[in-house]
């Protein structure tokens, strides 16, 4: 994705578009690895040698609180990052701990409330041995 589209997509979702962000924002939608906010912070800061943990932690909240990306919590410690937005499902390797997206239609999950409840978030999410960990 060209910094042009990274600049757009934060600009259409009301944030200012800094160095930082658009870093992160950049980093987030090359790699999709599902990185928490360590290892953003570890894979950028020699590049941006301003960058604290904090500005990460802050611009992802940021982000996730626009809608520019999702918080993926499969493990109550752990909390990692996404771009894609789009419903779908998360794969995690109980193995080598990788994490995949798994296109599916989740439209019959995506429910705006459940037994009177409001519902403001869902994940759907599998954990198993990973194809290349079964090799």
């Amino acid at each position: 994705m060209e910094q042009q589209e990274i600049k757009d997509i934060l600009s259409k979702n009301g944030i200012k578009p800094s160095v930082h962000r658009m870093k992160i924002l950049d980093y987030l939608v090359r790699m999709k690895n599902h990185p928490t906010v360590d290892t953003i912070f570890r894979d950028i800061s020699g590049d941006i040698p301003t960058l604290s943990k904090t500005t990460v932690y802050n611009t992802l909240k940021t982000f996730q609180d626009s809608g520019v990306v999702q918080a993926i919590t499969i493990e109550d410690n752990e909390v990692k990052y996404d771009a894609i937005i789009d419903r779908h499902a998360h794969f995690k390797c109980s193995e080598c701990g990788r994490l995949y997206d798994i296109p599916m239609d989740t439209k019959v999950l995506h429910l705006k409330s459940v037994g009177g409840h409001l519902v403001k978030e869902s994940q759907l999410y599998y954990k198993g041995i990973c194809r290349a960990c079964q090799k």
